[in-house]
């Protein structure tokens, strides 16, 4: 936030929303978790409808994704595939997540 501030307390252009508040983030040091609820959020997005109906729980831990599936041979599917689904939130999220349990 200091690439903000004047002297003054005021500052001397406007800055970009998205700037500021990724500094306040990295500033209290609370992107990780932030990045976590985004993905928890973006869950149906992600792996799409028929995946997201059958979840039932989701938590994020320590960076460890907890995924909590209603259907058996899904849930098997799903963790033979554990790499993809990996790759799919890195690309959107980046590391927020590093780890996969399906439960």
């Amino acid at each position: 936030m200091s690439k903000y501030q004047q002297p003054g307390g005021r500052k001397n252009s406007p800055a970009a929303l998205k700037d500021v508040f990724e500094e306040l983030l990295q500033a209290y040091a609370l992107k990780d978790r932030f990045m976590e609820r985004k993905v928890l959020s973006s869950w149906g997005e992600i792996m799409g409808n028929t995946v997201s109906k059958r979840t039932t729980e989701l938590s994020v831990k320590d960076k460890v994704l907890y995924v909590k599936i209603s259907s058996g041979p899904l849930k098997k599917e799903l963790m033979m595939n554990k790499s993809k689904v990996l790759q799919l939130i890195a690309d959107q999220f980046g590391p927020a997540v590093e780890d996969i349990v399906f439960l």
